[in-house]
C-alpha cells in the first residue's frame, strides 16, 4: 500500500490492541465462538454478523483486487478487534477476514453493539472511532466495493462514481482505453457499447449499465423493508434536517427509520466547503458534515434505507403506512418529512441529452478531474453556487459565473462574494442566462448565453456546465396524504394554524415538517439541523398522547 493512506499514517489509531480489562467488557456484549485454522468470520459480500474480540488466535484481513487476487490490510491478534461501519448495519463486509490459526472470538452483533455504544460510552468512541478510520482507508482504496468498468467520462461511470462517493462506499473504476484488464473483462463477456458500463459486485454478480438503486440491492446497501415492524418515528429524507432529527430521536430510545431516495446528505451534501457553520472555523464539506451525522444516527441504532424512494404517505389511524416505489410498506406511529428539495433544470430543450456527463448539479473531486484545466460555465447566485465556483476556480483555467439577476449582494453571503471578486480567473456575468448548449452523443461542444437587457447573445466552446439555480420542493409523494401545502408546494406546519399543533405539526395531526421542505424555514444547514433537534421534543409529546 502508498505510505500516504490512513492505513499507515493512523495504524495504530485503527488497528490498537485492547487490554485485559477492556475485552473483559467487550465479551460482556458478545457471544463466544470457535473458529478452525482456514474457516472465515466474515467473507466480503456477506452480510456482517457484527464486531469480533479475538480471544486467541490469529485473523488475517484481506481486500480483494480486481484481478481476483487479494492483499493483506492487517493480521489480528489477541485483544484485537474485528470490524469496521458495516458491523453497525448488518451490511455485507468489504473485507474478508480467515483464522490462520484456531481462533476463539466473542461475536458482538448490531444490536449489542448499539447498546455497547451507549452503556461503555469511552470505549464506544474508541470503538467508532477506529470504525470510521478503517471505512475511510478502504475508501482510499476502493476496497471491498464494486468495480465500475467504463469510460471515466461516460456519465453513466461518472453517475455511479458519484452515487457511491455520496454513500460513503469503496468502489474501484477500470477504463477499457486505459486498462488491459478491463478491455479483457469486456471481451470476455462480451459487452456491447450500449451495456456499459458493467459493474462487478463482491458477491460475484454483474450488472450492465445499472441503475442506482439495482447497484445499491446488489452490493447489500439497502435490504427488504420488515412491513411488521412499527417504527416510533419515519423520517423521509436524509438531509441535515433528517439526520438531525435521527440523531436526537436514536439518541432518546425512539426506534427510528430514515429513508431517502439517493444518498445522506442532501444538497448539502453536495458544498464543497461550508464555512460558515457554527463550530467549523476552517470549514468543513458538506460530505464530511453529513457523513458524521450519518454515523452517528448508526451508533445509535437508527435503521437507513437509503437508497429507498417514498412514493405516498397513508395515514391509518394511530399509525402510518409509507408507500415505497418498490410496492414495500413502511409502518410508524409518527412521520417527519425532511424530504427537502430537488433541484431545479436549466430551460433549455435538449438539456437531458448532456446531464450526467455534461451537465452537473454538484462540484465534487469527480466533476473537478473531468474538466480540470478547461473553461466551465456555472449557474446561480446563491451560496451553493458560490462555494461550487470558488471550489472550482482553484482546479480549472476559467469559471464564467452566469446570474440572472444584478449581482450576487442579495443572494449570497459577503465572504464568498469577496472572494469571488478577488479570484483571476472568475468571471461574473449578471443578467445573463444560457439559452443554447450543443453538442452529440452526450458531448457537450459550445455553450450560447445571452444577456437579458441588450439580447447580446455569447457562444463559447464548453464541455462542462454546472447548475445551482435553485430549488423546488420534493413534496409529490404527499399528494394524498391530507398533507397541506402553501402555493409553491412547501409543507405548511404550526405557524399557518390557529393553534392545536405541535411545533412543526403538519394538517395531519402525526406529521411534522423540518428544513427546508417546511413553509417558511431558512434556507441554512444550522437552522435545518435545528429544527431536526427541535422536532424531537414534539414528537415525544405526540407519542405519550
Amino acid at each position: 500500500m502508498s505510505t500516504n493512506t490512513v492505513f499507515t499514517t493512523r495504524h495504530e489509531q485503527m488497528f490498537p490492541v485492547f487490554d485485559g480489562s477492556d475485552v473483559a467488557k467487550l465479551r460482556r456484549f458478545g457471544q463466544r465462538r470457535s473458529y478452525g485454522a482456514g474457516e472465515p468470520l466474515v467473507q466480503a459480500g456477506t452480510a456482517s454478523p457484527g464486531m469480533f474480540v479475538i480471544l486467541s488466535g490469529e485473523v488475517e484481513v484481506t481486500r480483494r483486487n480486481p484481478d481476483g487476487g487479494s492483499t493483506l490490510v492487517v493480521t489480528h491478534g489477541p485483544g484485537a478487534v474485528g470490524g469496521e461501519l458495516t458491523a453497525l448495519s448488518g451490511q455485507p463486509s468489504l473485507v474478508d477476514a480467515i483464522a490462520i490459526r484456531p481462533v476463539e472470538a466473542a461475536v458482538v452483533s448490531p444490536d449489542r453493539l448499539h447498546d455497547l455504544m451507549i452503556e461503555e460510552a469511552d470505549l464506544g468512541e474508541r470503538i467508532m472511532r477506529l470504525f470510521i478510520l478503517r471505512r475511510v482507508g478502504l475508501l482510499e482504496t476502493g476496497a471491498g466495493g464494486p468495480v465500475i468498468v467504463g469510460r471515466v467520462d461516460q456519465g453513466a461511470v461518472l453517475r455511479l462514481q458519484n452515487f457511491l462517493s455520496r454513500n460513503g462506499h469503496p468502489y474501484q473504476t477500470l477504463d477499457p482505453e486505459t486498462d488491459a484488464g478491463a478491455l479483457a473483462l469486456i471481451e470476455r463477456f462480451k459487452v456491447g457499447p450500449q451495456d456499459l458500463p458493467i459493474v462487478l459486485c463482491p458477491n460475484g454478480q454483474i450488472l450492465r449499465n445499472p441503475s442506482d438503486v439495482t447497484l445499491a440491492r446488489c452490493i447489500g446497501m439497502v435490504s427488504a423493508v420488515d412491513p411488521d415492524k412499527l417504527y416510533d418515528v419515519a423520517i423521509v429524507g436524509a438531509g441535515p434536517a433528517g439526520l438531525a432529527t435521527a440523531v436526537y430521536a436514536g439518541s432518546e430510545g425512539l426506534s427510528t427509520i430514515v429513508l431517502d431516495s439517493r444518498a445522506f446528505g442532501g444538497q448539502a451534501g453536495a458544498s464543497a466547503r461550508i464555512e460558515n457553520y457554527f463550530g467549523f472555523p476552517t470549514g468543513i464539506s458538506g460530505l464530511a458534515l453529513t457523513a458524521r451525522a450519518f454515523n452517528q444516527a448508526l451508533k445509535f441504532g437508527v435503521d437507513m434505507a437509503i437508497p429507498d424512494e417514498v412514493a405516498g404517505l397513508q395515514c391509518l389511524g394511530d399509525r402510518f403506512r409509507i408507500v415505497l416505489a418498490n410496492d414495500e410498506r413502511v409502518h410508524a406511529r409518527a412521520v417527519v418529512v425532511a424530504s427537502g428539495a430537488k433541484y431545479r433544470r436549466l430551460g433549455v430543450a435538449n438539456i437531458a441529452d448532456f446531464e450526467g456527463s455534461a451537465v452537473h448539479y454538484w462540484a465534487s473531486p469527480l466533476e473537478a478531474k473531468l474538466c480540470s484545466g478547461q473553461e466551465v460555465a456555472l449557474v446561480g447566485a446563491g451560496n451553493s453556487a458560490g462555494q461550487a465556483v470558488i471550489y472550482l476556480a482553484s482546479r480549472v483555467a476559467k469559471v464564467w459565473l452566469l446570474v440572472r439577476g444584478r449581482g450576487l449582494e442579495d443572494t449570497m453571503s459577503s465572504y464568498l462574494v469577496e472572494r469571488i471578486a478577488a479570484q483571476p480567473n472568475i468571471e461574473v456575468l449578471t443578467e445573463t442566462e444560457i439559452v443554447a448548449l450543443a453538442g452529440g452523443a452526450g458531448d457537450l461542444e459550445t455553450v450560447r448565453w445571452r444577456h437579458r437587457a441588450t439580447g447580446r447573445e455569447t457562444t463559447r466552446q464548453m464541455r462542462h456546465v454546472f447548475l445551482f439555480i435553485g430549488a423546488e420542493p420534493n413534496t409529490g409523494w404527499l399528494a394524498q396524504s391530507g398533507v397541506r401545502l402553501d402555493d409553491k408546494g412547501f409543507v405548511c406546519t404550526d405557524e399557518d394554524y390557529d393553534g392545536g399543533r405541535l411545533p412543526m405539526e403538519t394538517s395531519q395531526r402525526g406529521v411534522f415538517a423540518v428544513g427546508d421542505v417546511r413553509a417558511g424555514s431558512v434556507k441554512r444547514v444550522a437552522a435545518a439541523v435545528g429544527e431536526g433537534a427541535q422536532v424531537v421534543s414534539a414528537l415525544h409529546t405526540y407519542l405519550a398522547g
